[in-house]
C-alpha cells in the first residue's frame, strides 16, 4: 500500500468520512502549500501530547484546570453534565449557560458493557459533596443511554444530597445529538428545563 492509499484509509476512518470523503481531503492537502500540510501534521502529532481532560470538568484543554473551570465568573453553584467534551463546545457557542461543567465521557451503555464504574461520575460525586453546587443539569442526549444515564445520576444524587436535578426540556428531538442541535433549539431546551 502506498502513501495515498494509508491516508485515505487514515482520514476514512474519523467519524463522518467515508473513502470517497477521505479521497477527496487527500487530493484537496496534495493542492495545498506544502507549509500548510506541514503546520496540519505537526498540529496533529502533538495533538494527544497538549490536550488532555481538566482534572475538574473533564473537557479537553491545554490548560489545567480548564479556562471555563479557572474562571472566577462562573457560577459555581450549578453544574451541567455532558456526554462529550465536545458538548461543552455546542452549549458554550450559544452563550447563556454560566455554570460549570461536568464530562461523563460516555453513557450507561449495558449491551456494550459499559457501567457507571466506566464513566466520571465517582469524580462528580465528589464535586458535590462541597456543599456550594444547588443544582445539576443533566444534558445528555434523549436517547435510550442518555435516559438510563439520566436516570441513574438522578437517582445516585438523590442518595447523596438534596441538590435539585433537572434535564433538559423537550425540544431536543429523541434520538437527537447535541451537537447537531440548533442554538435557538438548545437554548429554549435550557430554559424550559423540569426537575425529575
Amino acid at each position: 500500500m502506498g502513501v495515498f492509499e494509508d491516508l485515505t484509509g487514515s482520514f476514512s476512518k474519523l467519524p463522518g468520512i467515508g473513502k470517497k470523503s477521505a479521497i477527496r481531503i487527500v487530493n484537496w492537502l496534495l493542492k495545498q502549500d506544502k507549509m500548510y500540510v506541514q503546520r496540519f501534521a505537526q498540529n496533529l502529532s502533538v495533538l494527544q501530547d497538549k490536550i488532555k481532560p481538566c482534572s475538574i470538568c473533564g473537557a479537553w484543554t491545554e490548560a489545567d484546570p480548564c479556562p471555563i473551570c479557572s474562571n472566577p465568573l462562573r457560577e459555581n453553584n450549578v453544574i451541567c453534565v455532558v456526554e462529550q467534551s465536545q458538548d461543552v463546545a455546542t452549549i458554550e457557542a450559544y452563550g447563556e449557560f454560566k455554570g460549570q461543567y461536568h464530562v461523563l465521557g460516555g453513557l450507561i451503555k449495558p449491551l456494550e458493557g459499559i457501567g457507571p464504574s466506566q464513566l466520571g461520575i465517582a469524580s462528580l460525586l465528589a464535586r458535590l459533596k462541597d456543599g456550594q453546587v444547588q443544582e445539576v443539569i443533566v444534558a445528555t442526549n434523549p436517547t435510550i443511554e442518555g435516559d438510563t444515564t439520566a436516570l441513574y445520576l438522578n437517582k445516585v444524587i438523590k442518595e447523596q444530597s438534596d441538590i435539585k436535578v433537572t434535564r433538559l426540556a423537550t425540544g431536543i428531538p429523541v434520538g437527537g445529538d447535541l451537537e447537531y442541535i440548533d442554538k435557538r433549539t438548545l437554548s429554549l431546551s435550557f430554559r424550559g428545563r423540569n426537575t425529575f
